[in-house]
């Protein structure tokens, strides 16, 4: 997996000008379409298969090695077909996936309130193996790496967790003192499950003790008074970085709360746009909607490195990277998932 020698300490480091690195070129393909807008994306923790969810209610799964095939195809090779499965059991949009830490279960939220279960070890199988029926839309899932448990961002404030086995929902026991009332657009775990982060409706990112369930660190109005669309942890625990219909792209410190570097210059009003470090976590990527471009920004510097065409029709609404090598995948309301690879 491609980490640097050591985790980079936002916190310390001079913002040194004309210090950016370079983000290297990448190639990519349209690997495969939707009936309807492709809403979110998802790399498995081993780098080996991405999934992919619409507004048409299936989720197509890909292998990440047909996907390189299939940039470097020719065509009198005839065509690759990366899509190994295609799953049906929702009524409602797809809003995220999560593949479990050390099985071949993949996890879907949707607007029909259910988390499904889906096996993809079995070639047949075209529905769900179990759902978890919840009251609310479900905007966001994460498993706990322990695969025990999973959170559920839903249009209810607090995070819902459930017990895998027994499908028990709890909830923070001081919901009352947060003042929280808007629905939660994103959820993810840490990388130990020590912590999870919340990204609100209402501007606000959270902060939650893995344990307790209790918010740790409320970070009221981090994007203002727009939708914090996206919140996820660097790999060592220190740092979340986070997205909002704001048009900006922040880095927080965990321990204090302190806002360290924002990453502007790309308009992202519209969908629920995400912004993701790449493997080294040296590099920020994220959409400009109104350009329909791919932006870059180094992420020491807050320099934009890279700006480049999407080769979508309209622009993405998703962005996802690799956890292992230096490849990221794009979908969008053209309806199409595109694969892209570093060029060796």
């Amino acid at each position: 997996m491609p980490v640097p020698t050591q985790a980079i300490d936002f916190s310390t480091m001079p913002e040194t000008k004309g210090s950016s690195k370079t983000f290297p070129k990448h190639e990519t393909r349209h690997v495969s379409e939707h009936k309807n807008f492709a809403r979110c994306a998802r790399f498995s923790p081993d780098g080996r298969f991405v999934a992919t969810g619409s507004s048409d209610t299936s989720i197509k799964l890909f292998e990440v090695s047909k996907m390189k095939q299939a940039v470097l195809a020719d065509s009198r090779d005839g065509p690759v077909r990366p899509v190994i499965r295609t799953f049906y059991d929702h009524s409602q949009p797809i809003n995220d996936l999560d593949f479990h830490p050390q099985s071949t279960v993949l996890i879907s939220g949707a607007k029909d309130n259910t988390i499904k279960f889906f096996d993809f070890s079995k070639t047949v199988a075209r529905r769900a193996f179990r759902v978890i029926q919840d009251t609310h839309n479900v905007r966001s899932v994460s498993f706990h790496p322990s695969g025990e448990y999973l959170l559920a961002g839903t249009d209810h404030p607090i995070p819902h967790l459930y017990d895998i086995n027994t499908f028990k929902c709890y909830l923070t026991a001081n919901a009352h003192d947060l003042n929280a009332k808007a629905a939660i657009n994103q959820v993810r775990y840490s990388s130990t499950g020590s912590m999870y982060v919340t990204a609100s409706k209402d501007g606000s990112i959270r902060v939650w003790d893995g344990v307790t369930a209790q918010c740790v660190r409320p970070i009221v109005g981090a994007h203002g008074l727009m939708e914090a669309t996206s919140a996820s942890f660097t790999k060592d625990q220190r740092f979340i970085l986070s997205c909002g219909k704001d048009s900006t792209i922040k880095l927080w410190e965990v321990g204090t709360g302190r806002l360290l570097k924002q990453y502007v210059g790309a308009v992202h009003t519209q969908f629920r746009c995400q912004a993701v470090f790449n493997g080294t976590e040296e590099f920020i990527l994220s959409i400009d909607e109104s350009s329909n471009e791919v932006v870059i920004w180094d992420a020491l510097t807050a320099e934009k490195v890279a700006i480049w065409p999407s080769n979508h029709v309209a622009a993405p609404r998703w962005i996802e990277h690799s956890p292992t090598e230096a490849a990221f995948v794009t979908c969008g309301n053209d309806r199409s998932v595109r694969f892209w690879k570093e060029i060796p």
